[in-house]
């Protein structure tokens, strides 16, 4: 039966990394602005939240990120330029970003991990649920994951993560779960998790990707978290709490992703994303296409 629970209106964003695997072109310029075409990734993101009625933004930033804050606020002296010319495409693409959402900016003084950034956001969310979406993970607006997390969430409570299945050589790049079918067949029960296990020890292939809809007290947790793997302090921790008792916030429930999802956080999966998304695009993809066609029959 489905259960009666408070309706999600907040999304949060952790951009506080330092994005080290780009550099140097992250030495001045925040990773999360790094563009996917013609936008940068974090618009993506945003817009993905929008999508799905999530219209209170919180963005957990840190030192460096400035540029972040200006891509989302109004440019009137680029938009008085124009208009001035007359280039009302352009000016609707510029506008865009700036109307998007209510948009909120919190600093992580250190950087102390995943978990300690959506404990940042505390004071914003309240005592509500709310979601968390990382800027790495760009999911194609065709595959709606975010909504479905939602609707998950209100009918069963609790938290939801997103799991997409991976190669067992893969599984120690992720977090990993521990899960059990239910009577829908893309929700699983999760009674478990870790962080980055060795193959050998994972106890599924099931990997957690950067999507959450979390249970307010997970905030509760985070704060007597000791910093886990790699010196921080996880979210994947933290959840392993609340899927051990669910006394304490719920249960937790994984949805199974079998849609499109494109991975910025890699050098390698930041260009291919690139040209998929390119190749999809209906003012750049025929042509494209064509150039890319051509380009790999010379080269092979």
């Amino acid at each position: 039966m489905t259960q009666s629970h408070p309706r999600i209106s907040k999304a949060v964003i952790p951009a506080a990394g330092l994005g080290t695997r780009f550099l140097p072109a992250t030495k001045a310029t925040p990773k999360e602005m790094l563009p996917v075409v013609d936008k940068p990734a974090i618009q993506y993101v945003v817009e993905e939240a929008v999508t799905a009625g999530l219209g209170d933004v919180l963005m957990v930033t840190g030192r460096n990120k400035r540029p972040l804050e200006d891509h989302f606020d109004r440019n009137y002296e680029l938009e008085s330029a124009l208009q001035k010319k007359g280039d009302a495409n352009r000016l609707a693409k510029v506008q865009e970003s700036s109307d998007l959402a209510m948009i909120h900016y919190v600093r992580q003084g250190d950087p102390k991990g995943l978990g300690h950034a959506v404990l940042c956001a505390a004071p914003h969310v309240g005592n509500e649920p709310f979601a968390v979406l990382l800027g790495d993970d760009l999911i194609d607006p065709r595959d709606p994951l975010l909504q479905r997390m939602i609707e998950v969430q209100e009918q069963y409570g609790g938290s939801v993560i997103a799991l997409m299945e991976v190669a067992p050589e893969q599984i120690h790049l992720y977090g990993c779960a521990a899960v059990e079918s239910t009577e829908d067949g893309d929700v699983v029960k999760v009674g478990g998790l870790v962080e980055k296990p060795d193959a050998a020890d994972a106890p599924s292939n099931y990997a957690i990707i950067g999507r959450y809809v979390l249970d307010p007290h997970i905030f509760d947790i985070l704060r007597k978290t000791e910093p886990g793997r790699g010196g921080e302090i996880q979210l994947t921790d933290a959840l392993q709490q609340l899927a051990e008792d669910e006394r304490v916030g719920g249960p937790v429930h994984g949805v199974v992703f079998k849609g499109r999802r494109y991975d910025t956080g890699d050098r390698g999966d930041y260009l291919r994303a690139i040209v998929r998304l390119a190749c999809e695009r209906e003012d750049l993809g025929p042509d494209f296409r064509t150039w890319l066609r051509s380009y790999v029959a010379e080269e092979m």
